[in-house]
């Protein structure tokens, strides 16, 4: 294995000095705890320097903000790229992957991937088809892989960092550790520095109207509650998303982190169909398996991780296009509604998806909703978007899984567990109202 060079240490694992480029870094220890700008710990600063770092890819340009953007809900931030394919380039020209990235906020209360026996469905894990069992695995997989920032190995990431104006606040939050590590285990720093930042509440403010909502703290619009109604009743959207605390108090995160094929439309924009052989050796031919091509498991061919809705509507301006399912191919929220009302009752109005077999049509595709119904129900998805107010004004609505006592995401089970906050309630009685292969893919 590599060793870390340029960090001199002394007995007791404090950095005396860092030496990069000719020059010498004298260590800042006067960083505080919490900073001023966001309250961000020392440990989720660093991860948002490395979140936002475009020096990191090969060739440099492209950061995980590239597809993950604060102004869109940490999604893809570009309207002509998602109007047009919904999928992002990577670092190197003319490669892409085979999805639209998903949210990176709230997805560290995802728990760690397991089977649901009860409700015959696999619960949590990273990614659209849940190859990463946690957040810290996810973290790492962009870097490496071709499609996306393209480096070559972990060591080609840690090399940049160490070259990064950041680097003393890296060896500020792992210190002890850097002192006996190896490339591969401050790449896995990397990855946890990246974990924190994705887990702060910089990252999952829980500051939507509705949040306010439920806090007191503002009034719905006649139409949000008829959306509202609909939603949790005859739309079914909690079914999957459910919008009420938890046990504990907890807000809710709109995800039971379950996995299911929806029939979404093949999106023929996708421009993974004309990537080369090498990448892509099925071409035009080629269907996303979802977790099921990961695992493996012909019965979950085609489905996919259940969406986040926070943050659902969330862009910079109102001419601004996203793009919706895991393959992009909706462009507002008006169409996806529209689908999941009436994708078995209009068929000839939607293509076909990928896997035909294992769509859900117990939960979805015959709503019965009218026009107006659908436009209550994007209303209502509007009041999710982080934003609205400022959580720390008032009580916060109820506690949500912290992290550990240590600032070690590894240790617990913030990124590895987490269980209690996912509800898993497909094919549950509806809640009552109130108010690919072995290649892995890019997404």
């Amino acid at each position: 294995m590599d060793s870390i060079p340029g960090v001199d240490l002394d007995q007791q694992g404090r950095e005396v000095s860092v030496r990069r480029g000719g020059w010498v870094f004298l260590l800042m220890f006067v960083i505080a705890g919490r900073a001023a700008a966001g309250e961000l710990t020392a440990l989720e600063q660093l991860g948002k320097r490395l979140f936002f770092d475009a020096n990191l890819s090969s060739p440099a340009g492209q950061s995980c903000a590239s597809c993950h953007s604060p102004e869109t809900g940490f999604t893809g931030p570009v309207s002509a790229t998602n109007q047009k394919t919904a999928v992002y380039q990577g670092a190197a020209p003319s490669r892409f992957g085979n999805r639209k990235p998903p949210s990176a906020a709230y997805a560290s209360f995802s728990p760690k991937l397991g089977y649901e026996a009860a409700d015959e469905t696999y619960v949590g894990g990273q990614f659209w088809d849940g190859r990463a069992l946690n957040l810290v695995e996810q973290a790492k997989g962009p870097f490496l892989n071709p499609l996306e920032m393209n480096n070559a190995d972990a060591a080609e990431v840690v090399r940049k960092v160490q070259a990064a104006d950041y680097w003393p606040l890296f060896v500020q939050n792992f210190e002890a550790e850097l002192k006996t590590a190896d490339m591969d285990a401050a790449f896995e720093m990397i990855a946890r520095a990246i974990a924190a930042y994705e887990a702060s509440s910089e990252v999952n403010s829980f500051s939507s109207k509705y949040d306010a909502y439920l806090a007191g703290k503002a009034e719905l619009t006649v139409q949000e509650k008829r959306g509202l109604d609909l939603y949790v009743g005859k739309a079914n959207c909690a079914a999957c998303h459910p919008n009420d605390r938890g046990a504990d108090g907890s807000p809710p995160l709109f995800t039971d982190f379950t996995y299911d094929n929806v029939g979404a439309p093949a999106n023929p924009r996708n421009p993974f169909y004309q990537q080369t052989a090498s990448v892509n050796p099925e071409g035009a031919k080629y269907r996303d398996l979802g977790i099921g091509g990961v695992l493996k498991q012909p019965d979950h061919y085609g489905k996919f991780k259940v969406p986040t809705l926070r943050n659902i509507d969330k862009r910079p301006s109102p001419d601004f296009v996203k793009s919706y399912l895991h393959n992009g191919t909706f462009k507002n929220l008006k169409e996806v509604v529209h689908f999941y009302n009436s994708r078995d009752q209009l068929p000839s109005e939607f293509a076909d998806p990928d896997v035909l077999d294992n769509v859900n049509r117990e939960e979805l595709g015959k709503l019965g909703l009218t026009p107006a119904e659908e436009d209550d129900v994007v209303v209502f998805l509007t009041t999710l978007s982080d934003g609205y107010w400022n959580p720390a004004s008032a009580a916060p609505p109820g506690p949500v899984a912290g992290p550990s006592p240590s600032g070690n995401p590894l240790v617990g089970d913030r990124f590895y567990g987490a269980g209690e906050v996912a509800r898993v309630r497909r094919f549950h009685p509806r809640p009552p109202p109130v108010a690919s292969e072995d290649r892995p893919p890019v997404r």
